[in-house]
């Protein structure tokens, strides 16, 4: 996947908060799901970040809070503080999306140094197509949450 893909779901996303969430629907836990709208925003601006620029230690561009509220095995049940707005979740996607694009064709055939939890990832190049597709994969579960969110409110 390349950049201009990443920026396709990127935006497919953005899109969708614009047009089809707002802040009472985002934190609507419909009965299948353990989550909520706003949870899965922010867990993929949280595993972005912790992906490709070291989120909390190394990445100071999003509230080190973030990790405790998003990441991987949270759940809203749990939060004993209240999450940020949309409008904020979404400055930090579009500030994280500005800042992925500037990193340039090297910087993505370079080799990850790190363990990646899913797949076969070797370069940077491999960890945004893994990235995009997890994206894409929680914006699916987003628009059949919606769905059933809607139909129970």
């Amino acid at each position: 996947m390349s950049r201009k893909q990443f920026n396709l779901a990127r935006t497919a996303l953005i899109n969708f908060i614009d047009d089809h969430i707002n802040e009472e629907t985002a934190d609507v836990q419909a009965k299948p799901f353990n989550n909520t709208l706003r949870w899965h925003i922010g867990h993929v601006l949280v595993v972005d970040e912790k992906m490709l620029f070291r989120f909390p230690k190394k990445s100071d561009h999003i509230p080190e809070n973030y990790a405790d509220l998003f990441g991987p095995g949270t759940k809203p049940s749990d939060w004993t503080e209240e999450a940020p707005s949309l409008d904020e979740l979404k400055k930090f996607l579009l500030d994280q999306q500005e800042r992925l694009n500037n990193f340039d064709d090297l910087f993505w055939k370079t080799n990850v140094t790190f363990k990646v939890p899913f797949g076969s990832v070797e370069t940077f190049g491999d960890l945004l197509i893994m990235l995009g597709h997890h994206e894409t994969e929680h914006l699916g579960k987003m628009k059949a949450m919606l769905q059933v969110v809607n139909a129970e409110v």
